[in-house]
């Protein structure tokens, strides 16, 4: 299991998720104003504490690597994400097959393959540059740190929001496994697989990284004049 590391970016800092998370997950949370549709979310500070405790364990289970979205600008907690499904390829195969099972890698291992999820965000920061610099610390990690062969991301078939988001990343349909797995509302779910490999990452790295910079030169654009007079003060000649 890799070392739990933090990891910097432009717009957000991603911490390994402690107990001190707690407050600011609860506060981000609190903006949704329920229960999540697709997604665990925890609500008030109990379930926030709940929350770290079972990525805690995850974490020590071998089995996921949860962080805390933390915006740069503000210093304010605005999510949660984490490396899951940690898959290890123990070398060729060999017959005959070992009737031991297979264990979590061990302590300082680099997976080859892992997965992405368990992402949330608080409603202000949705659909902007935060999910985008949280999406490429990770996968530059998985791929340049790691050098894992795949990073998969999968969603609620239902969920078209992060599918939408998966999709403006690179990642390719890897199909919909139909009668997957019970969903949060109770209804059994297909889900939405999607991934992305080795040799497709410097595409999707250079595709996120325009999507950003495109994101920040709007932000510093000048606003539009909306009002006659302001595009006849515009129009009118100097001097």
């Amino acid at each position: 299991m890799p070392a739990p590391v933090m990891l910097h970016g432009r717009i957000v800092r991603l911490e390994p998720l402690a107990p001190h998370h707690v407050p600011g997950l609860a506060g981000a949370a609190a903006a949704l104003r329920g229960p999540a549709e697709f997604t665990v979310v925890p609500h008030g500070e109990q379930e926030a504490r709940t929350y770290v405790f079972q990525a805690e364990a995850a974490q020590l289970a071998g089995t996921a690597l949860a962080f805390a979205i933390v915006t740069i600008e503000e210093e304010c907690v605005v999510g949660a994400t984490r490396f899951t499904h940690l898959d290890y390829w123990r070398g060729p195969l060999t017959w005959p097959l070992s009737a031991e099972p297979v264990a979590a890698g061990p302590s300082g291992a680099i997976p080859d393959a892992v997965e992405i999820g368990n992402t949330w965000l608080t409603p202000t920061v949705r659909g902007g540059p935060v999910n985008l610099d949280s999406k490429l610390l990770l996968l530059t990690h998985a791929f340049d740190s790691w050098g894992v062969r795949r990073v998969t991301l999968r969603a609620d078939a239902r969920n078209r929001r992060s599918r939408a988001a998966i999709e403006r990343l690179g990642a390719v349909s890897d199909g919909v496994r139909r009668a997957h797995s019970r969903g949060l509302d109770g209804a059994v779910r297909d889900t939405a697989f999607y991934s992305i490999l080795h040799d497709e990452w410097p595409g999707v790295r250079e595709r996120i990284s325009e999507q950003l910079a495109a994101r920040a030169a709007l932000r510093r654009a000048p606003l539009i004049p909306t009002t006659a007079d302001a595009w006849r003060a515009l129009a009118a000649p100097i001097g």
